[in-house]
């Protein structure tokens, strides 16, 4: 089929009928609303809308994942934050229990017979730091919710390769089976598009070594499984290099370092951060904390972006002008915990530890099989920098243009871009100029920063979104707006693990 002509020109066109599928030969399944992802995103939009009355047979979820957390795990394996390591997020940021009570606190709490999670939110920030909830609590509770709802029952395995709009209203999602086999498109009303992030950010000198080195493991992503690097840390009395300054960055620090307490190994690390950070940053009325390198941030947003005059100040401004205050009150930044600032002194007393402020210019092998990197340290001369292994936590690719699907629909199907370069989405989470007839064609996650919510892709940001599409389908008559009695028997139902 991909040779046929009759193929090339459906992909061509930025508009389909029901008659070029036929012509085609092509299956075609009707749904109320197609979820393109199957990660957190798509999990958030399917509970709220289950509970505001949608039936699993409306609704189909296109995915080529196992489970809604299997992105969100692998990459908290990878960035170190095993089963029982805390996350980012706070008590209320709820994503499996749209009411936020009880909270992950309580949970805790219960589950482990212990105030002290409680006493924590109570303190927070004053006299403790803040409560986060544990990743395996955070897996469990999908789970049972995945269950509640009856998510198996609305998936569809497959790998999307195109989103078109529907000649007459609505859309289509071409999707191919995962084993490479038979297409169907998915005719719906409704089209939502959560992809997340396209894959861990490789550096173009990092690239240039794997693509010269194919097989070495020694320049690893902190987004991609690299549990080989702390193997070999703990017998290595060489050099390890971490570039970043972020929550990943933090994380692989603390675990590097407690492998070299617990094996006796006698490392060095080498910290560069591209901007280093001595002092407190952001603007007057937002001032975050920051010192040795690093901005210091609960998490990756102030709570009053999510809501209050933050929110509403987001709301009335511009694309550009969000994009000016995106970065002053989000960007790279890392939670302080008293354990890892308390290893980090060591190290820096110790002088095993050492942060410099520069860039890596070119990263090659030397001829023993270590590394060789060129340190270009701000306010010296480039140095020849020899090391076990580069470790690079510099974040997560973000352009839409690298995702496929999305870069096909700017190209394609018209839909425009952000001052940041993510899709323009109103506050409804409507990708604006997709609109089509009676369709509406939403997006969530992290392909939308820049629209009038900052955490987007944060437990809360994904549910916040998800409220608000689901609302604006009420609006539409597609749902039945959850309004208080029924939002007080779906808690009271969902307090029972009973289905909506």
């Amino acid at each position: 089929m991909l040779s046929d002509p009759k193929y090339a020109q459906l992909v061509a066109s930025a508009t389909w009928d029901d008659a070029m599928l036929e012509e085609l030969e092509i299956e075609v399944q009707e749904r109320l609303l197609v979820t393109v992802g199957g990660g957190l995103g798509s999990f958030a939009l399917v509970d709220f809308l289950r509970i505001a009355g949608v039936e699993p047979a409306q609704i189909a979820v296109l995915t080529s994942l196992e489970v809604p957390w299997q992105t969100f795990a692998a990459r908290a394996d990878a960035s170190q934050l095993g089963p029982q390591e805390r996350l980012r997020s706070d008590s209320s940021s709820t994503i499996h229990n749209i009411w936020g009570w009880p909270g992950y606190a309580v949970s805790e709490a219960w589950t482990e017979r212990t105030l002290r999670p409680l006493w924590k939110v109570i303190t927070e920030p004053f006299l403790a730091e803040y409560f986060t909830p544990r990743v395996c609590n955070v897996i469990a509770s999908l789970e049972r919710e995945t269950e509640r709802i009856g998510w198996q029952a609305m998936v569809a395995p497959c790998w999307v390769e195109l989103v078109r709009r529907r000649s007459g209203g609505g859309y289509f999602a071409l999707a191919r089976a995962l084993d490479g086999g038979r297409l169907t498109a998915y005719r719906c009303r409704h089209l939502h598009l959560a992809l997340g992030y396209p894959g861990p950010r490789v550096l173009s000198d990092a690239q240039a070594f794997r693509d010269a080195n194919p097989g070495c493991q020694r320049v690893a992503n902190a987004y991609e499984e690299h549990e080989h690097v702390y193997q070999a840390a703990r017998t290595c009395a060489g050099r390890i290099v971490i570039r970043g300054s972020g929550i990943a960055a933090s994380r692989i620090l603390e675990r590097l370092i407690q492998e070299r307490e617990d094996s006796g190994a006698t490392f060095e690390i080498l910290h560069v951060f591209r901007h280093f950070v001595r002092a407190a940053v952001g603007p007057p009325w937002f001032r975050r904390p920051g010192r040795d390198g690093f901005a210091y941030q609960p998490f990756n947003f102030p709570r009053g972006a999510g809501g209050g005059q933050l929110r509403q100040r987001m709301l009335r401004m511009s694309s550009k002008e969000r994009a000016e205050l995106l970065p002053r009150i989000g960007g790279t930044t890392t939670a302080w915990r008293r354990r890892w600032q308390r290893q980090l002194e060591r190290g820096r007393r110790e002088k095993w530890y050492r942060a410099v402020e520069g860039e890596l210019g070119e990263i090659s092998a030397a001829p023993d099989g270590r590394l060789a990197l060129l340190l270009e340290e701000r306010g010296s001369a480039p140095e020849r920098v020899d090391a076990d292994f580069l470790l690079d936590a510099t974040g997560l690719e973000d352009s839409v243009m690298r995702c496929p699907l999305l870069a096909d629909l700017v190209t394609t199907s018209g839909a425009t871009l952000n001052a940041l370069g993510r899709l323009d989405v109103a506050p409804s989470f409507e990708v604006r100029a997709l609109r089509n007839g009676p369709g509406r064609m939403y997006a969530s996650g992290a392909a939308t920063l820049g629209g009038a919510l900052a955490p987007v892709d944060s437990f809360w940001g994904l549910t916040h979104a998800a409220m608000e599409i689901t609302d604006d389908l009420a609006d539409q008559q597609s749902c039945e707006f959850p309004g208080v009695m029924r939002s007080l028997t779906q808690w009271w139902r969902w307090a029972r693990r009973l289905p909506p």
